[in-house]
């Protein structure tokens, strides 16, 4: 998605007449929704500074302009793209990072880290040249059209505030290589990314390249799943930007720290849904691994450790496989600091005890910061799901704490799940009542999100989008028993929906690799068979537990199985008036559906067996389709009203 495109005489006219900040702020609120005053700031401030850089016969009037293209699959934008051939008619782009950036400086022993001023506090962030190369390389994997047609690529930063001190470091190729690929500019160097951008764009495509960019066809995501053979076997499968590059680059520092500095470690990385957790983990168990480390990925959900298993088989031994990906409850009796490096996976679902019978240890969080001398925790407290599940950024700090490691906390931004589009998680926190948030109306519209009436529907459209790539599924909240006797056999129809003749069964006990078998896309999976998986679609059945009442979504407690053991222990207490555990139920449910309905990379598809809450979220849908307009929820109260 492109928010701004032009030729280069119509942008700089836009400039000249003082219109180019509106210009974009109007065609980024139609897009993709409001901004922030700072940013409409930061837009008239940059293209009065390259207006400068255009202003050259060198560089033809009609060439293409775009401002504010979105990468596939990411929330990040480019900040500034000229389009065009260059002399031997060949396709050419140039991207430019664009940085206000006054003050900046390197960091010690992390590669393209640097540290600036960043919403009012210095913080450590990747160099210019790195984002724009990043970007680029996004732009060559995923867009088919760029591939096909054989366009090239040129990034480059441009930081117009920064004044270079004499041998400046952050100029230095040698402390930076990734210029020598991705040059940078500064303050004076006008004439410099004139002459750089009129080396490969110095006549007008015939063409209109910036529209095949925006309209190409994008490439499907590289999903873990898929891509973990290549990693283990040392290829970059995944490009990492902004965000993910920093806790990738603290963590490698961090794993020479506790060597050079004897002290113990401990690194929190929070992040939502699609925001690289795993695709992290596994990166640095790779590199980690071949520089000599003990190390582990650990996780309590066995269902990704069963794909990944899968997946290695063919290539690694089973004993290899094992040593490398375990459960979080096997380090109850490991001595202290008896691993390197353990990398925690989904540490929201750790719990207190391990063992079968809860019966063993004292605490897994505990248990993992002893017995590692540098324990990674990625987490997402939003998707812990049940009762057992305890782990927190509290509790982590707690127990590094007690143990004397040193504490170091990042957030990971960037998603690349639910089509880049960070809009669409805001929105389904709002809608399903988990918090408020400024996305309540709007979402990219480019990710497919649908509701259905008829669940026989929405089966067909998963199995239909199945068909491409084997990678869409069915999943449900736990509200239909999982009768024993059909565990292994699809002939037993565990979940009924009799209004529309709708049957199914559960995903059998039998195969711990449902997200990969290909006829598993007949059954229906759980929470406990994706969470930590992704897919490019996703099929949800919100069950009863799930409704829509007095202008409110709410939960039931009561509505889920008897053989979910998510609740268990909970209901008891709830009956007896206690509030804390009804209001920990509450929240459970609500990021069950949370977790489902971001499992899917390119749409999410509903059904709900409450008509209110599909009517509710009808109207919430629509408002963002439309983007204006009454509220959803007084557009669903209408709707209810007229239904019954």
């Amino acid at each position: 998605m492109i928010i701004y495109e032009a030729t280069k005489k119509e942008f700089m006219s836009n400039v000249e007449d003082d219109v180019i900040a509106e210009k974009i702020y109007e065609e980024f609120r139609n897009k993709i929704g409001k901004t922030t005053r700072q940013e409409q700031m930061s837009w008239n401030n940059s293209m009065q500074y390259m207006y400068k850089v255009m202003n050259t016969k060198a560089i033809p009037d009609d060439v293409g302009i775009a401002i504010e293209y979105r990468l596939p699959y990411t929330s990040k934008r480019v900040d500034f793209m000229v389009t065009g051939e260059n002399q031997e008619n060949q396709d050419a782009v140039v991207i430019v990072e664009l940085k206000q950036w006054q003050e900046i400086n390197p960091v010690a022993g992390k590669e393209d880290i640097v540290k600036t001023y960043l919403g009012g506090s210095l913080q450590e962030t990747t160099h210019p040249s790195y984002q724009a190369w990043s970007y680029a390389k996004i732009l060559q994997d995923y867009n088919k059209t760029v591939q096909e047609e054989n366009i090239n690529i040129y990034p480059c930063a441009y930081m117009h505030n920064y004044i270079a001190e004499e041998n400046d470091p952050i100029l230095d190729e040698n402390r930076f290589m990734v210029i020598k690929e991705s040059p940078v500019f500064k303050s004076g160097d006008v004439g410099k990314l004139r002459a750089f951008i009129a080396k490969y764009v110095n006549k007008a495509n015939k063409n209109n390249l910036i529209y095949q960019i925006d309209h190409g066809r994008i490439k499907p995501s590289k999903s873990l799943q898929d891509s973990l053979v290549k990693m283990l076997s040392g290829n970059e499968e995944f490009i990492m930007i902004d965000t993910q590059k920093l806790v990738y680059e603290t963590a490698l520092d961090l794993s020479n720290k506790i060597f050079k500095k004897r002290q113990k470690q401990v690194l929190i990385v929070e992040g939502g849904p699609g925001t690289g957790k795993s695709v992290l983990a596994v990166n640095l168990l790779v590199k980690l691994t071949a520089r000599d480390l003990v190390c582990k990925y650990v996780t309590k959900n066995s269902a990704p450790r069963e794909v990944y298993s899968q997946k290695l088989q063919e290539n690694y031994r089973k004993a290899y496989i094992k040593t490398m990906f375990t459960g979080s409850g096997i380090f109850t009796d490991a001595t202290p600091n008896d691993f390197d490096v353990l990398l925690v996976d989904e540490a929201h679902r750790l719990n207190e005890k391990s063992g079968m019978f809860s019966n063993k240890g004292e605490n897994q969080t505990k248990e993992i910061i002893n017995a590692a001398k540098l324990s990674i925790f990625f987490i997402d407290e939003a998707q812990r799901v049940t009762a057992k599940d305890v782990g927190s950024v509290a509790e982590i700090i707690k127990f590094a704490k007690q143990s004397g490691a040193a504490i170091t906390k990042l957030q990971l931004e960037s998603q690349f799940r639910c089509n880049g589009s960070d809009g669409y998680l805001a929105w389904l926190d709002d809608v399903l009542g988990i918090r408020q948030t400024a996305n309540a109306s709007s979402f990219d519209k480019d990710y497919d999100f649908r509701i259905f009436d008829d669940p026989n529907e929405l089966r067909k459209v998963i199995e239909d989008k199945n068909k491409i790539k084997n990678k869409a599924r069915l999943l449900a909240g736990y509200c239909w028993e999982w009768d024993k006797n059909g565990k292994n056999n699809t002939a037993i129809k565990d979940i009924k929906i009799k209004e529309y003749n709708f049957e199914s069964s559960w995903n059998l006990g039998s195969t711990a690799t449902w997200a990969i078998d290909p006829d598993s896309v007949k059954e229906i999976g759980c929470i406990h068979t994706s969470q930590g998986l992704e897919f490019d679609y996703v099929g949800v059945i919100i069950g009863d537990d799930l409704r829509y009442e007095c202008e409110e979504v709410h939960s039931d407690y009561t509505k889920r199985a008897k053989t979910d053991q998510s609740l268990k222990g909970l209901k008891a207490k709830i009956k007896d008036g206690d509030q804390k555990a009804k209001a920990l139920a509450d929240q459970i449910i609500r990021n069950t559906y949370r977790t489902l309905m971001t499992r899917g990379l390119k749409g999410c598809y509903v059904y709900c067996t409450n008509k209110a809450l599909s009517e509710y979220l009808k109207a919430r849908l629509k408002k963002v389709v439309y983007g204006q307009g009454e509220s959803g929820i007084e557009l669903a109260a209408e709707n209810i009203k007229n239904q019954y």
